[in-house]
């Protein structure tokens, strides 16, 4: 089946803005083809499989991760992306991408390093997804990082929306390669963007159910998920519970994708814009869900939060995590001369502003896996170094 056709509003081949540095276009695949193979042969990109999403990698086979968040996220992104007539490949290519600069253990992670950043310009995992992509990843002889397309680039800096104060590496970057970041990002990336809530919000009930955190009786009265256990009840009344989950969850993301894709739609008849660009300078993002399913988006998270992200079992994984990263980076910080060859070699002086960003680079890029390792050959006299 050929592709549909693209509507006015997305990101098209022939209006797209040059990379960084120059190269001659694939015959074969689109820009944003290119893209997303580059992102899926990425380093970065195969750590994701042992990077937490909320539960650490070895609590259990069958819990997300980085990786498999992203595959999800990539999944809905494309489907909403067709239905808006939108360049699917783009909403992929960003969907993949957008968690590559995630550190290990997930947000506990982030937090610890954010924590020791406080004084050399903090640590964003957005951010830290374009330093990935532009410099870290180290896989050709012509530049750092993946040489990405300008419109790859632009959705992952305003992943969430424009950017008022930019984080350093984004500025940094910005002013050799600017990516109008006062502005909405294309239709494609709001589509990433909203996927990604989407994916987090099915995949973390699915999960937390299946931990035992919360089951039927509890989202039984949550706004959106007790109408689709429900309706999943109904259809079979001797369901397995496993099987319940499954069906709930399904519906759960149909009706949000359903929504999703009603709302985008009423808002760029509206706008009724004729170009990529009237998306970006449009006042407020075109693709988003209604306000009745925004709220309900907002229950599920306080839900989530309290009784999945702040449930005891993870605070005491979430706070073995923090001193893991805390305690390797001011380790490593305060002597630069621990860490390996080729990371010591562009670190300098112990203790200073390059030394810490650097180390938040190298501790920012491990996973779950590694970090213990890499702590345990730093503390514990009994693990060779």
């Amino acid at each position: 089946m050929s592709p549909a056709p693209l509507a006015p509003w997305a990101v098209r081949r022939e209006s797209a803005r040059p990379r960084l540095y120059p190269e001659p276009e694939a015959p074969t695949r689109s820009p944003w083809q290119r893209d997303r193979d580059r992102v899926i042969h990425s380093a970065a990109f195969r750590k994701l499989q042992y990077k937490t999403q909320v539960f650490v990698n070895h609590e259990g086979d069958f819990y997300r991760t980085r990786l498999t968040h992203s595959i999800e996220v990539a999944q809905i992104a494309r489907s909403a992306a067709r239905a808006l007539g939108l360049d699917e490949d783009l909403a992929e290519a960003l969907a993949l991408a957008h968690d590559l600069g995630h550190p290990p253990f997930g947000h506990a992670g982030e937090a610890a390093l954010a924590a020791a950043m406080q004084l050399f310009g903090g640590f964003d995992h957005n951010a830290q997804s374009l330093k990935v992509v532009t410099l870290l990843e180290a896989r050709y002889g012509g530049f750092d990082g993946l040489n990405l397309t300008w419109e790859t680039l632009e959705g992952l800096a305003k992943h969430n929306g424009p950017l008022a104060h930019p984080p350093p590496y984004v500025a940094e970057y910005d002013t050799r390669h600017a990516l109008m970041l006062h502005t909405f990002p294309s239709a494609e990336a709001q589509v990433a963007a909203e996927a990604d809530d989407i994916a987090y919000h099915s995949h973390d009930l699915d999960d937390g159910w299946r931990a035992g955190f919360f089951g039927p009786a509890d989202l039984a009265g949550l706004p959106l998920v007790g109408e689709a256990l429900a309706e999943a009840q109904r259809a079979s009344l001797d369901m397995p519970p496993s099987r319940l989950r499954h069906e709930t969850i399904r519906r759960v993301i149909d009706r949000l994708l359903t929504d999703l894709m009603a709302e985008s739609r009423r808002r760029i008849a509206v706008l009724a814009p004729e170009s990529a660009d009237a998306i970006r300078h449009a006042g407020a993002p075109v693709v988003g869900l209604s306000p009745a399913m925004a709220e309900a988006s907002r229950a599920i998270k306080e839900f989530l939060f309290v009784r999945l992200y702040r449930h005891w079992r993870v605070n005491r994984m979430t706070a073995k995590a923090r001193r893991v990263v805390a305690e390797m980076f001011a380790l490593l910080h305060g002597n630069t001369s621990l860490l390996p060859d080729d990371w010591r070699a562009r670190a300098g002086a112990s203790g200073g502003a390059h030394a810490a960003v650097l180390v938040a680079d190298y501790v920012g890029g491990m996973t779950d896996r590694y970090a213990q390792e890499e702590h345990a050959r730093l503390t514990d006299l009994s693990v060779p170094g």
